[in-house]
């Protein structure tokens, strides 16, 4: 995916099992951040450093979605144990296909890589923050950075 260019669009399931689509979230700045396995300890602290921090990312007006490649009901089972209150997205069937189409997606494993996409009010991609490896966190604190460039 390439800095200036727009996000491509999606439609996923969150949670609850509402529909969240690229287009629903524009009008804010947001954050779409893919992590490769819940349940583990990388992806529950980056996701609860999210939780976390979420008033600095509503104070700059961003909206926050995690991707992740596996089955609804271990997104369900996943934000509730950790009481995300963010969409957390099923991207299951057709297995990674929005991974895939933002260049996130890792075939070896079959999940997404560690990348955030930071994108701006009309859904252009503005930052992409990643991870040099899966076994790499991404920090919080870079998010607030680059929401606040925007």
């Amino acid at each position: 995916m390439v800095v200036g260019n727009p996000a491509p669009a999606f439609e996923l399931p969150d949670q609850n099992k509402n529909m969240v689509s690229l287009e629903s979230l524009q009008g804010s700045k947001t954050l779409v951040v893919f992590i490769p396995f819940p349940f583990t300890g990388i992806c529950d602290d980056e996701g609860c450093a999210i939780r976390d921090g979420l008033a600095k990312l509503n104070d700059l007006d961003a909206n926050v979605v995690i991707v992740t490649a596996h089955a609804f009901n271990t997104t369900k089972k996943w934000a509730d144990e950790n009481g995300f209150e963010f969409p957390v997205l099923s991207d299951y069937w057709p297995h990674g296909a929005t991974a895939q189409a933002y260049g996130a997606f890792n075939d070896t494993v079959g999940a997404a890589n560690r990348y955030t996409f930071v994108l701006d009010e009309g859904g252009v991609v503005r930052e992409v923050i990643n991870t040099e490896s899966l076994g790499i966190h991404r920090e919080f604190d870079s998010y607030v950075e680059a929401l606040s460039k925007l």
